[in-house]
């Protein structure tokens, strides 16, 4: 006769409910993520609009290589100083409050960048898009910390960050296009480009006043006994941290944890932006193709960036592996950065640029379940909002070292290995982060 008593005492959850859990996790995830997705969209899209447009902007601005690598980067330098105030406030305000309002915000910077005439205008728009959108992203990875127990937060993360390659698809697609309205009320393309990329965050900021539930004690559309069961299995995440509760943000227990997740997540986003706002360029120079062209020709990498994002996040929330989903993917992709330094066929080299993106993004899922799982509950917004500003200054040295590289050199092959050698790192990092922090925490792995 089977027992119904685990070995700790309490009920196994009946096969009702299983079904029951389910059911409630399918229907939070049929309401959030869709929307949450299309907000990251215009996110991202808002973030590496400027990569495209960069294929005409030289010549207005006069700019250089090295120039434009820092416009591309000093967007971190915002983006770090206001990502972890700005996951506090949203805990303070709600998400619903915090997100509409930088969401209008970063639109409005975006469509200002239509107006810059000097480079240093250019570079201050950049650091405020990086500083209005600073609160969103951790603010999203918090946020679902609010609605998914932690075994089903990996694919949540994944299918929310699907947005990624969705923003490049869609960025490669309406860019070949507007790239080409040169000359309409007497405006180049890519003034349009950010005037037209710009509008939708306004607008859907203003949609997310209405439609985004803070917590789910207040969400009318779960019934009471859904909200019991789903605030249970999310409070078990604190109830199995005993001890944590008043942890401060840096302690004995969370800075080796935090310090690790900060430079792994640094070594994957030198990488991750380095690629993804210098990839038309490096595209452009397999020669032959027009501005519009090398814009729709981005779309093939950034198909690969969604397979490897939610492949990966699947294999890692079946076997319920997280560290060394990581290291595989980004040695991955720094093997791909290398083949494509050494092949000289713009077809072949585009295959491999693809399996570069398949690596990096496939990173994304298992990374964030494995910080979110790391961290102490009372300093999970502090900390998440720590570990993406930190770690995304690799969003700063990326883009500017390959333009510095690039107007050194001529070429991008000391870019593609500087790339290849931050992803290197991450996946040792990954790989022996178990052994690192074994004596500070325990970490399912």
């Amino acid at each position: 006769m089977t027992s119904d008593i685990s070995s700790h005492g309490q009920k196994k959850p009946s096969e009702s409910d299983y079904r029951f859990g389910e059911q409630t996790l399918a229907k939070v995830a049929g309401r959030l993520i869709p929307f949450m997705f299309l907000l990251y969209i215009l996110s991202y899209l808002d973030r590496i609009n400027v990569s495209f447009a960069g294929l005409q902007m030289y010549q207005d601005l006069k700019m250089t290589d090295q120039d434009f690598g820092f416009g591309l980067a000093i967007f971190f330098i915002g983006y770090f100083i206001f990502g972890a105030p700005g996951n506090m406030a949203m805990e303070k305000l709600g998400a619903r409050r915090w997100i509409s309002a930088i969401m209008v915000v970063w639109g409005a910077i975006t469509m200002a960048l239509a107006l810059v005439n000097s480079i240093h205008s250019f570079y201050a728009l950049r650091f405020f898009l990086g500083a209005a959108e600073a609160g969103f992203f951790p603010g999203m990875i918090l946020y679902l910390t609010y609605w998914f127990p932690v075994k089903q937060r990996g694919l949540a993360v994944a299918k929310f960050m699907a947005a990624i390659p969705a923003a490049g698809v869609l960025g490669g697609l309406i860019s070949s296009r507007i790239l080409e309205m040169g000359g309409i009320f007497g405006l180049p393309g890519w003034k349009w480009l950010f005037l037209i990329t710009g509008l939708p965050s306004i607008l859907m900021g203003i949609a997310t006043w209405f439609f985004l539930t803070d917590r789910p004690e207040n969400a009318k559309w779960l019934t009471d006994e859904e909200k019991a069961w789903l605030k249970q299995e999310v409070e078990k995440e604190k109830k199995n941290s005993p001890g944590k509760e008043s942890v401060k943000l840096f302690s004995r227990d969370t800075a080796l944890s935090l310090t690790l997740l900060s430079f792994l997540y640094f070594s994957l986003t030198l990488g991750m932006y380095g690629f993804q706002l210098w990839l038309p360029k490096i595209i452009k120079g397999f020669g032959g193709l027009s501005d519009g062209q090398t814009a729709l020709v981005t779309v093939i990498p950034a198909v690969f960036q969604a397979l490897g994002m939610i492949a990966v996040a699947r294999s890692s929330q079946k076997t319920g592996e997280r560290r060394l989903h990581v290291a595989a993917s980004a040695t991955i992709a720094a093997i791909g950065f290398i083949l494509t330094s050494l092949i000289a066929n713009p077809m072949v080299a585009l295959a491999t640029l693809s399996l570069t993106a398949f690596g990096i993004w496939g990173t994304v899922g298992p990374f964030w379940s494995l910080a979110t799982a790391l961290l102490p509950p009372r300093v999970k917004a502090a900390g998440i909002g720590f570990v993406n500003s930190t770690g995304n200054l690799g969003g700063f040295v990326g883009p500017h070292i390959v333009g510095i590289l690039k107007q050194s050199t001529g070429g991008f092959h000391a870019g593609l290995y500087t790339m290849a050698a931050s992803l290197f790192l991450a996946g040792l990092l990954s790989f022996f982060s178990e052994k690192i922090l074994r004596k500070n925490t325990s970490i399912e792995s």
